[in-house]
């Protein structure tokens, strides 16, 4: 069975969770809770995610490379160390202007 959370009171760098791998997006758990998830994505230049729209707020955080984020048409070009809150039931898309790697972190809501 399949790990879903990471290990919990073992420091770790976010940087060596995932790698990238050619032509793909990688991603990695590190909670997964009711009240919400953080999840580790490492995209590869060009790869993204298209337009679509979540139930939750969700804060990305650029740990590595560059990235264009576009919530409701609007463009955000994001680099290390930005971050932006995607709101909850608006249309946003990620894509890799280079390689990057982001935090999610989806806060759930009733």
């Amino acid at each position: 069975m399949e790990k879903k959370e990471f290990d919990k009171s073992t420091a770790f760098k976010f940087d060596d969770l995932v790698q990238y791998t050619a032509d793909s997006i990688v991603s990695r758990t590190i909670l997964d809770k009711a009240t919400g998830t953080i999840t580790l994505f490492a995209f590869y230049k060009g790869q993204g995610l298209s337009e679509h729209t979540a139930p939750y707020d969700a804060l990305v955080q650029i740990a590595d490379g560059k990235a264009l984020i576009v919530i409701d048409g609007k463009e955000h070009p994001l680099s290390k160390g930005d971050s932006i809150i995607m709101p909850a039931n608006i249309k946003h898309a990620v894509r890799a202007v280079e390689d990057f790697k982001m935090i999610l972190t989806m806060i759930k809501s009733a």
